[in-house]
């Protein structure tokens, strides 16, 4: 059974997020899931990427490195 054209539209659309974005991401995680956070961003981009998702893998690993970041900075004190 085909897709309607609508359908087919749609599964072609970049979703992937713009890096401006990133820092929210992680935000939403870290009051989401806490010190889980950088190992759920790190689970999801390897979801997407061994899905051939290149965009939205390359997102949650600087989701990732950025809670990373924030954390080290907290602990730090800086």
């Amino acid at each position: 059974m085909a897709l309607p054209l609508r359908a087919r539209e749609n599964t072609e659309l970049d979703c992937t997020p713009p890096p401006q974005d990133l820092g929210a991401m992680a935000e939403v995680l870290e009051g989401q899931h806490g010190s889980l956070a950088a190992g759920i961003a790190d689970f999801f981009a390897l979801y997407h990427g061994q899905r051939g998702d290149a965009g939205r893998a390359w997102a949650w690993t600087g989701v990732a490195d950025l809670v990373r970041t924030r954390e080290r900075e907290r602990l730090e004190g800086i």
